[in-house]
């Protein structure tokens, strides 16, 4: 049992499948007393079943949906103590993911970035306010340090995704609220699967399970490391960009190239 969730009151959402269903499993394996969240009521109720915990499906992205999860939790659990933000969408639409329409992407904004606004904007106060603190954790990407080949909603709202969770452990993080944000690259769900000539780049440094995701953010709570990187790499990835950011597009371009010669 894992000493800082053994015991904790844990919600995660997005928890029907892939990643999220590994961190509610791993949760509950630590210890936890796990809400499983998923706009799929059924998958949902599954994960729920499996670990003993309590399924409160519904849709996130929405103010109130965040606000009755928030409550609904909060009376299953007492107190939510562990936050994962683990809901998130691909977005793209067509081809050229320029011409994305604005519903669309209002809809993904909704999903990867403002649901972890909304959520936070709950859990923070009733944080400070009894003086415990607690543990907010998004699901990002790689795709939030680096980008992403071919989905400009998805580079976009992880690169927000990962701001926020910067912007939230800067102004909390010493004020009791632990922040983390995920961010691997390919990992075998059903995202992964769809995503067509993309999925060989996605997987170039190795398709991960979504419980190697789960290992390493209980791994990253251990150490209070706010990244999580599943894919080591990916901080060689990232250094490289801060620190010659033409270099690293021009190699960008080259990959996009690749798709593209893959694509026609």
């Amino acid at each position: 049992m894992h000493p800082l969730i053994e015991g904790r009151g844990v919600v995660v959402t997005g928890a029907g499948r892939g990643i999220g269903r590994a961190l509610a499993v791993r949760m509950a394996a630590e210890g936890a007393r796990v809400v499983v969240n998923d706009l799929d009521a059924d998958t949902a109720r599954a994960v729920a079943g499996e670990v003993g915990g309590t399924a409160l499906p519904g849709d996130v992205a929405t103010a109130e949906g965040v606000r009755a999860l928030v409550d609904g939790a909060t009376d299953a659990l007492g107190r939510i103590d562990v936050f994962f933000a683990n809901a998130g969408i691909d977005g793209a639409v067509g081809p050229d993911s320029l011409q994305t329409p604005d519903d669309a992407w209002d809809k993904i904004v909704d999903v990867n970035v403002l649901a972890h606004v909304r959520a936070a904007r709950e859990l923070v106060p009733r944080w400070l306010g009894d003086g415990r603190g607690g543990r907010f954790v998004v699901t990002a990407s790689a795709a939030g340090l680096l980008t992403m080949i071919g989905s400009a909603p998805y580079a976009v709202t992880k690169h927000a995704a990962v701001g926020f969770a910067e912007w939230l452990s800067v102004t909390y993080g010493a004020r009791g609220v632990d922040v983390h944000a995920i961010c691997p690259q390919g990992v075998r769900t059903q995202m992964l699967e769809d995503a067509g000539p993309l999925q060989d780049l996605l997987s170039r440094d190795s398709a991960l399970e979504p419980e190697q995701v789960a290992d390493a953010a209980v791994a990253a709570i251990g150490e209070g490391r706010f990244l999580v990187l599943p894919h080591p790499e990916v901080a060689a990835y990232y250094a490289a960009r801060a620190t010659d950011t033409d270099r690293w597009l021009a190699g960008m371009r080259r990959l996009q190239q690749k798709v593209d010669q893959a694509t026609s």
